[in-house]
């Protein structure tokens, strides 16, 4: 630019802004105070305007964003600090939102795109809703201290369990558990005695007190006092899934990033 243009841009400045920005003489051209604060805030400005233009190419990239994540008690013991080392590893500019919820509650806001991501006992069978296995686990039995099969070193059997008193699941709060152990027990033709009906796995292992339970190996994490964990010589070895729920017209670039990588 020449001197001219450039001397008529800077007084429109100046008259715009109702201050002086530089000291002019003969000789020199210099900043005034007033100037050298404008310098700063115009170089800031500049600086944040190329921030802006790469921070929508990394969230049209996946590669920063916000990925919202709904959780099952029991998963955040055994596998989403793993997914969370995850993201920090390869999405670092990535911010993840947690929310600990049942499967129920899960469904019902990916649904409502409230949530990206679920962590949760399958079947997600909503037409909008995509789901894939991301784990599997066996089953440990969670005994009484003093239990008869407490001190029992070999895998116990399902039969042993025959006429025994149980801690069963909620078929409302805790179907996919309940589900589970009554299709494991009905296929081996083991009829326990459900004494108490719980919806969280926590909550089971509070009340073994009242009878025995089946919990996912993941909860022997909790190292609960007076309870001891033993092997089941199941049917199928894992028979707790924990799937990866998410809503198919899901658009946020970063959960397919992370799908992609899990």
């Amino acid at each position: 630019m020449t001197q001219p243009p450039l001397t008529r841009q800077i007084q429109q400045l100046e008259k715009e802004l109702e201050v002086q920005l530089f000291d002019r003489t003969s000789r020199t051209v210099r900043l005034t105070p007033a100037g050298r604060a404008f310098l700063q805030d115009a170089r800031r400005l500049l600086h944040e305007a190329e921030n802006a233009a790469l921070s929508v190419r990394r969230v049209t990239s996946g590669q920063a964003g916000i990925i919202r994540i709904g959780f099952t008690a029991t998963s955040a013991y055994g596998v989403l600090g793993g997914l969370l080392a995850t993201v920090r590893e390869h999405l670092p500019q990535v911010d993840v939102v947690l929310h600990e919820l049942v499967t129920r509650d899960q469904i019902d806001r990916l649904s409502g795109n409230s949530l990206d991501l679920g962590l949760a006992r399958p079947p997600a069978a909503r037409p909008e809703l995509e789901s894939r296995r991301f784990r599997a686990e066996p089953l440990l039995a969670a005994l009484p201290a003093g239990h008869p099969l407490a001190d029992d070193a070999k895998p116990l059997e399902l039969a042993e369990f025959h006429g025994t008193d149980m801690v069963m699941y909620s078929p409302t709060e805790a179907r996919y558990f309940h589900e589970l152990l009554v299709t494991t027990f009905g296929n081996a033709d083991v009829q326990p005695i459900y004494v108490q009906h719980v919806s969280q796995i926590h909550t089971a292992l509070v009340q073994v007190g009242l009878g025995t339970a089946l919990v996912p190996a993941t909860a022997a994490r909790l190292h609960f006092e007076g309870v001891t964990f033993r092997d089941v010589r199941l049917p199928e070895p894992n028979p707790v899934e924990l799937h990866l729920v998410w809503r198919r017209a899901n658009d946020n670039p970063a959960l397919h990033a992370l799908l992609g990588m899990l």
